[in-house]
């Protein structure tokens, strides 16, 4: 049967008739460390819930890209922070900060190519007043190398990822959470090879 927060105070609750001086026995200090024990894990948990929704980034949606076999096309992803809050950069100065990254999922034959994040922002804070924070506010932009083999049939392709990212405002950070990222691709055929054509004897005119 689960305990409730009430009843297990009930539990611990020392009777009005034990003498002061039974206090400072081993049961009675066991029961206050008990008692205390609760009591901060409830505050912990309240503390939590006050803390509220964590916010939620948004990307814009993605026009169709266009890509030739064999060669690397960058696609743009532009993310919103909503305004109030700030995210970890992808290079965050402690190895404490859990960094925004993108993880993306790709057809057989389109290889991922390079991901280029944009330089954070350093900025110090009231929860960290003497250390300053690499962070993305606002709008930020994220490029992803698609690059389609020339086994690849043309056609249209769609790529999907994950943005993950812990939100922070001025006074706390948030668990961490991910956001969805899709666009769609089409990969179409690489240019013919120019063949120059062989050198000419000259004409030997008699």
């Amino acid at each position: 049967m689960e305990t409730s927060f009430y009843s297990a105070i009930d539990l611990v609750m020392i009777d009005p008739q034990t003498e002061l001086h039974d206090l400072g026995t081993p049961s009675a200090l066991r029961l206050c460390g008990l008692l205390s024990l609760i009591l901060l894990s409830t505050a912990s948990l309240l503390s939590a819930q006050t803390l509220g929704k964590a916010p939620t980034l948004t990307v814009a949606a993605v026009a169709q890209v266009t890509a030739e076999r064999t060669k690397q096309t960058m696609v743009e992803l532009n993310f919103r922070v909503p305004s109030g809050y700030h995210v970890n950069s992808n290079t965050p100065k402690s190895e404490f900060l859990i960094p925004t990254a993108l993880k993306m999922e790709v057809p057989t034959d389109i290889i991922l190519g390079k991901i280029v994040y944009p330089a954070g922002t350093d900025m110090t804070f009231p929860f960290s007043p003497d250390e300053k924070l690499s962070v993305y506010s606002g709008d930020f932009t994220i490029a992803v190398g698609v690059h389609p083999l020339r086994s690849v049939v043309p056609g249209k392709y769609v790529m999907h990822g994950v943005l993950r990212y812990q939100a922070c405002d001025n006074a706390a950070c948030y668990p961490p959470k991910t956001l969805p990222v899709s666009f769609e691709v089409k990969v179409v055929k690489e240019p013919p090879a120019h063949h120059a054509n062989p050198a000419q004897s000259p004409h030997v005119h008699g």
